[in-house]
């Protein structure tokens, strides 16, 4: 038997011990001084080192027992730790390496996150959610979450609406909406406010020539105004009187066919001696006052015409002067001149919307016009150009009217709504609310602050532009009012007319009816009053226009 059977080698195990951070630390570096040591002194002396050491011919010599082994390492730790003293715990807490970590720390952090799941657990149940599934996936859609997920049924999704709650807080919902409420607010705030942007040289020079015309006209209706409060009562009196019988004996002068299909429109000339009419056929005729011949035939629109006005200061011997103007149902605009069946220059800009109607401003030098894509628009006939395309009512644009000075126009649309426009600085001065149906028709007082609009709620409302407020309402007819007219001298009466098939004229003070006009046989489209105030003019659906005028 050789030396190596003699031999029998054990293996040590590894014995853990679990203390505290201190103590590893000093045991682990313990050692570490122990195996520096031992290398050093075998490397040195190997022969007073008692390790193992092996001849020149390999064998080994002598093998240290296991209590010398012990005894070696004890006497080495003993002089490793009188040599080097105990470390403090500044020391430690600085060597500790990453691998450790504080564990009183993670188990306080892990009590405060149990905590708050136990509070939030607490407050999900003490919240009360609607067991409708249609409002929890509402409420789920205005928190901004998945109103449903895969596999979840209607407990679950209450289940996590509630824990969503109980997180963002029991009124979170309300306070989306209320969010949403305010963001919609502004929304339309912004939509609704006004902003200016630089306009065309053209727009000034209009503003500037309406400015200095209108003034000095406005100038002159104050004295004239102050002029009639000298008057004596009496006198006033027996002239309100007199007009009153004047009134209640008008009888239809004239009745005449005006074409083959509904008579649209109709508007007197200056000198009152010519009517204007328009038809559906798309025709446009002049007629002469009070005989009701035909004068003059317009042809030039494709569809039915809406509006027509005479231009003012325009003689009837004038040749390729525009006199007349006409708009149509395809958006087309034509201005005309007397003694020419054809049109001197087309507008264009609104096609394709309906043009509904047209009005000179009495200066003659601007033409305003309605259409049905919701705005105005005010050209220039000097300039021959567009000059203002104002928008503002949410419908079409259906009737417009100027001020006597020509410092303001007013507009009624199919929005159940009016408003007033200065056309020297472009703003809207004034809001016309109160009507419950369309705004058909609309007329200014010559006495410059009274407005009268007709609406599709059978009601004609007067209005003040200096309140800027309604001050009287008309139960006028028993159908909507397609039109209504102040008369032109002094505003003495008002005339409406109406698709129940009759006009009706009404005192300026009291608003009392004074007269019914009855005669035709349809709807009564529109009416007009002479500016002599010796006729007046009512278009029908039963193709026929008619003159009344007191008797005589």
């Amino acid at each position: 038997m050789s030396d190596d059977d003699d031999i029998q080698y054990i293996k040590r195990q590894r014995t853990l011990h679990y203390g505290s951070l201190e103590e590893s630390e000093r045991k682990r570096q313990n050692a570490a001084a122990s195996e520096a040591t031992a290398t050093t002194t075998t490397k040195g002396t190997p022969a007073a080192s008692g390790a193992t050491t092996t001849s020149t011919g390999g064998q080994l010599e002598d093998i240290d027992s296991d209590e010398d082994y012990e005894e070696s390492t004890k006497k080495t730790n003993n002089s490793k730790q009188a040599a080097a003293p105990p470390p403090t715990a500044a020391t430690l807490a600085n060597k500790i390496d990453d691998d450790y970590f504080d564990l009183e720390t993670e188990m306080e952090r892990d009590k405060v996150a149990l905590l708050e799941e136990f509070e939030r657990k607490k407050r999900a149940r003490q919240i009360n959610v609607s067991t409708d599934d249609t409002e929890i996936k509402s409420n789920l859609r205005q928190l901004n979450e998945p109103i449903c997920y895969f596999g979840e049924g209607p407990a679950e999704r209450r289940r996590r609406l509630k824990e969503l709650l109980a997180g963002l807080g029991e009124h979170a919902i309300n306070k989306k909406q209320y969010e949403e409420e305010e963001r919609k607010q502004q929304q339309r705030e912004q939509d609704q406010a006004t902003w200016y942007h630089e306009g065309p040289d053209s727009l000034r020079i209009a503003r500037l020539w309406l400015a200095d015309y209108s003034l000095p006209r406005a100038k002159d209706r104050l004295v004239r105004a102050r002029d009639a409060l000298e008057v004596p009562s009496a006198t006033r009196a027996g002239r309100m009187v007199e007009m009153q019988k004047k009134l209640q004996s008008l009888a239809p002068l004239c009745s005449q066919v005006g074409d083959t299909r509904p008579v649209s429109s109709a508007a007197f000339s200056t000198d009152s001696t010519l009517l204007l009419t328009a038809s559906w056929s798309g025709l446009c005729k002049l007629w002469s006052v009070p005989d009701c011949e035909l004068k003059q035939t317009l042809r030039g629109h494709a569809s039915y015409v809406g509006g027509v006005a005479l231009r003012p200061g325009v003689k009837a011997d004038e040749e390729n002067v525009v006199a007349m103007a006409s708009g149509g149902h395809d958006g087309a605009v034509k201005l005309w001149g007397f003694n020419n069946e054809e049109s001197i220059a087309d507008i264009t800009g609104h096609m394709p919307h309906r043009v509904s109607k047209v009005s000179f401003h009495p200066s003659g030098r601007f033409l305003a016009t309605a259409c049905y894509d919701s705005s105005w628009r005010l050209w220039d006939l000097e300039q021959k150009t567009e000059v203002l395309h104002q928008e503002g009512h949410a419908k079409p644009v259906h009737c417009l009217s100027y001020h006597s000075d020509g410092s303001v126009l007013a507009t009624g649309g199919l929005d159940a709504f009016g408003r007033v426009w200065d056309l020297r600085t472009g703003r809207c001065i004034m809001f016309l609310e109160g009507h419950l149906g369309a705004v058909f028709g609309v007329d200014f007082s010559p006495n410059g602050f009274h407005i009268a609009t007709g609406s599709q709620d059978n009601t004609c409302k007067i209005w003040d532009l200096r309140r800027r407020q309604p001050v009287y309402t008309i139960p006028a007819h028993t159908n909507l009012i397609s039109d209504v007219k102040y008369q032109q001298e002094c505003g003495s009466f008002l005339v409406t007319c109406s698709y129940d098939s009759t006009t009706k004229i009404w005192s300026n003070k009291t608003w009392q009816p004074l007269k019914t006009l009855q005669g035709h046989d349809n709807k009564v489209i529109s009416v007009d009053i002479a500016p002599n105030s010796q006729y007046i003019a009512t278009t029908s659906f039963d193709r026929t226009f008619k003159l009344w005028s007191p008797d005589s």
